[in-house]
């Protein structure tokens, strides 16, 4: 009986200890997710300003200035809905969209020497560097929780008590930016 005991006793502080693991990276998973979503919030607010200072300028590039404007609406409305999936995806798309303005300012010398137009541009940089390191962070964590889910016999536990795997942060398939980047050094 007391062997029966000490099994048992051995089976239930093995479940609380994988339970309460598994509610830690959740949490650490759903902050750096927030973390991700106060460094969007900072892009989506700098987002209209830029859009409105270049716009005169840009007159052949408001394609590119209405696609960053649609993806903004589509990423907001898709996170405030719970899609997370739908939300990367735009996110994506601003990413594209603002490296391509940011690009394309170089050609326009109104822009360069606009202080409003400058200080936008790096605040929006800024926000772009810290965003990576926060998407990268993001998708760390979340694939510990995964990990940690899906392993044997955390996986019995997980699945049981109705954990998900979280969604990871990437680039869509055909996005440019797995393209190589074309170098010429031609003089």
């Amino acid at each position: 009986m007391t062997i029966l005991a000490i099994i048992a006793g051995a089976i239930a502080l093995w479940l609380v200890f994988t339970y309460n693991s598994l509610i830690k990276l959740k949490n650490q998973t759903l902050n750096a997710l927030k973390q991700i979503d106060v460094q969007l919030k900072r892009r989506h607010d700098l987002i209209p300003n830029l859009v409105n200072a270049v716009k005169g300028e840009m007159k052949f590039e408001q394609d590119t200035l209405e696609k960053v404007i649609n993806a903004r609406a589509k990423a907001i409305n898709a996170a405030q809905s719970g899609n997370m999936k739908e939300a990367f995806e735009n996110e994506n798309i601003i990413t594209q969209g603002l490296s391509k303005i940011m690009a394309l300012s170089e050609n326009y010398p109104n822009l360069k020497s606009n202080e409003q137009v400058k200080q936008l541009m790096e605040e929006l940089s800024h926000t772009e560097n810290t965003l990576a390191f926060a998407r990268q962070f993001y998708n760390d964590i979340a694939t510990k929780f995964n990990i940690a889910q899906q392993t044997f016999p955390n996986n019995l536990i997980a699945s049981a008590l109705g954990f998900t795997s979280s969604e990871l942060f990437e680039l869509p398939a055909d996005s440019k930016e797995r393209e190589n980047p074309k170098v010429d050094l031609t003089i």
